[in-house]
This record gives C-alpha cells, sequence and structure tokens, in this order.
C-alpha cells in the first residue's frame, strides 16, 4: 500500500450507524505517516473514526484546507482526542468568514468561519505551522499553499466575504489548499471546497510536481454552487487536460453536478460520502 485515504466526514452516510454532516474530513494513511485532512463540523469525526477502527491517535499532522465551520468545527474534539498536533494552514485559516444567506425575507451576512481564535486553540494544543507556499507534509504529500486562479471560467463564490476596514469585502480565498498525493498510478488530488477552482487546482498540482498524470480526485468541488458554463467548461478541461482514472467528489459538489459528472464520466465517476475508501 502506498496510500489509503478514508472519508471521515461528509454530509452522506452509506450505511446505519456513521454520522452525516455538512463538512469533510478525510484520513490520510501511508508508511511515511498519517495527516488528517480537516475536521467536518464537529459532530461526525470522532464517531466515525472510532466506527470505522480508525485510531486518530496515530496522525502525524493535520492540515486545513481553508477557514470555514465545516471544515475546522471538529478541530478540538480531534485535539481532545490527540493531544498536541503540528497544523499545516495559511495564515488566513483564521479569519473571520462570511456567507450571504437567506435570512426571512431578506439576506444577511452570516458567520461561517472557524469558531475558534488562535488563541484559545492554542491552549488546547494546536500547533500552527503557516505557509503560503506548495510543501512536503509527509514525504510524497504536499499542500498546495496559494492557488493561482489562470482559468477565466471559475470565479468563486460572491456570497463569501470578509471584513476590511469594517465593510464587507470578497473573500479571496487565499488559504484554500488541497492535498497532492505522488503515487505509482499518478498524482491522487484531496479537495477541501476547490475555492480556488478545480482546474486551477489541478493545473498547478501538475506543474508544481512535474507530474502530468492525475490518477484521481476526491472530496468537495463547490460546483453545487456555480453556474452551469463553469460546470461545462469543468467538465471539458477535465476530459481534455487530465484524464482522470477516479473522479470521487461529493460534499459541496451538489445533486445536480453529482448527477451531470455521473452522466459524463461513468465508469470513472464516484461518489465519496463517509466510509469512503481509495487505496494505491
Amino acid at each position: 500500500m502506498e496510500w489509503r485515504v478514508t472519508v471521515l466526514c461528509e454530509n452522506t452516510v452509506p450505511v446505519p450507524g456513521l454520522i452525516g454532516e455538512h463538512g469533510f474530513a478525510a484520513l490520510i494513511e501511508s508508511p511515511n505517516g498519517t495527516i488528517l485532512f480537516d475536521t467536518g463540523q464537529g459532530f461526525g469525526l470522532i464517531a466515525n473514526a472510532n466506527r470505522l477502527k480508525k485510531d486518530l491517535k496515530q496522525v502525524d499532522k493535520l492540515v486545513l484546507s481553508h477557514g470555514h465551520f465545516d471544515h475546522t468545527g471538529g478541530l478540538l474534539a480531534f485535539l481532545g482526542v490527540h493531544g498536541p498536533v503540528p497544523i499545516i494552514a495559511h495564515q488566513d485559516v483564521l479569519l473571520e468568514r462570511f456567507r450571504l444567506m437567506p435570512i426571512g425575507p431578506t439576506e444577511k451576512q452570516v458567520s461561517i468561519g472557524i469558531p475558534w481564535n488562535e488563541s484559545y486553540v492554542t491552549t488546547r494544543g494546536a500547533i500552527f505551522q503557516f505557509t503560503s507556499e506548495f510543501s512536503e507534509v509527509i514525504p510524497g504529500a504536499y499542500v498546495t499553499g496559494e492557488v493561482p486562479r489562470v482559468t477565466d471560467f471559475e470565479t468563486g463564490d460572491p456570497k463569501f466575504s470578509i471584513k476590511q476596514n469594517g465593510d464587507f469585502v470578497p473573500d479571496p480565498f487565499r488559504d484554500d489548499y488541497s492535498l497532492v498525493l505522488k503515487s505509482s498510478k499518478g498524482l491522487i488530488v484531496i479537495l477541501g471546497c476547490a475555492h480556488a477552482g478545480l482546474i486551477n487546482i489541478l493545473k498547478y498540482a501538475t506543474e508544481k510536481t512535474g507530474v502530468n498524470k492525475v490518477y484521481a480526485v476526491l472530496g468537495g468541488t463547490h460546483l453545487g454552487f456555480s453556474a452551469e458554463e463553469q460546470l461545462t467548461e469543468t467538465i471539458k478541461a477535465l476530459k481534455a487536460e487530465f484524464e482522470v482514472d477516479i473522479l470521487a467528489v461529493s460534499h459541496c459538489t451538489g445533486q445536480r453536478p453529482i448527477a451531470r459528472l455521473a452522466a459524463e464520466f461513468k465508469e470513472k465517476f464516484d461518489f465519496a460520502p463517509v466510509s469512503y475508501t481509495l487505496e494505491v
């Protein structure tokens, strides 16, 4: 075994006894070490890990894909089980984050960032190792760092914002990180929400690793909140540029895009709920 990736938190579960929640977390195991990628909202991480017989105490490093509550909300629960742990993330992971959401007859800015500040989680064992660069986490596993936006069709979700000088401004998602694993079959790219754009991420991963073959893509794509045109262009690019063997998406991908991706990629498509496992 080179890599085993197991989804621990996701919106859906395929069997009784597991907990679904709007969020994402995946455990990455290898002979060179173990990574926890995100922590979900906080309801399912520990229970699902126990149910799936995954020992979270064996995690060497935690990677946070970005600073939304549905990826960071399980942090304290994880620290309570594991104890102090290095956390690889962008400095912006700690920013206040907001989303414009319908509240009654109008829309309001709702806080959706990490639930705690740095000092609070540090006293409970968080050892932040901030980086903005493409960096090795354990041998063969890399965090993307800040992903350049090079496509013209991946425009992001305008409903997300941060505060700047007291005003709400579009969230640039500098902290949107993915995890890239080198394998004998090609790259395995694990997404949190792909706010940087799925194709932007894959282009950057292949550029930085020098590996052109993308074997598998797993995780949230945020295509469920994107225009139909972006979905169409994403499908075109996936087919023309990357020839992905396994497209195992879930979380924020959305039902409509999932149905279309399944139809377009046929046997290459997989849905990735809690307990989904990819092994190379």
